[in-house]
């Protein structure tokens, strides 16, 4: 990670946030506004994706992520909302 933005309250635009690189976006198939699942040390995450070429490759800058720190290594992961993941029968 290569930033970390921490709001206030006060802030109109505040919430959980991950900014990418294009082309890191593209290789996790993730469009500007998704939701994606930011994996810390200590906890996860939902984030609204935001797609931004100053950002460089390889690099993420985050918003209001709890758990996080900027010297921590992060992962980005798109959720699989497809797959069928409930064990059990559901007739």
């Amino acid at each position: 990670m290569t930033g970390f933005i921490g709001t206030r309250v006060s802030d109109a635009d505040r919430g959980p946030q991950v900014r990418l690189s294009p082309d890191d976006a593209r290789a996790r198939l993730l469009n500007e506004g998704e939701l994606a699942w930011v994996h810390g040390p200590r906890r996860q995450e939902l984030a609204t994706v935001v797609v931004d070429a100053a950002v460089h490759r390889g690099d993420v800058v985050l918003r209001d992520v709890a758990g996080v720190s900027p010297s921590e290594v992060v992962r980005v992961v798109k959720p699989d909302l497809d797959s069928h993941t409930r064990r059990g029968n559901f007739a």
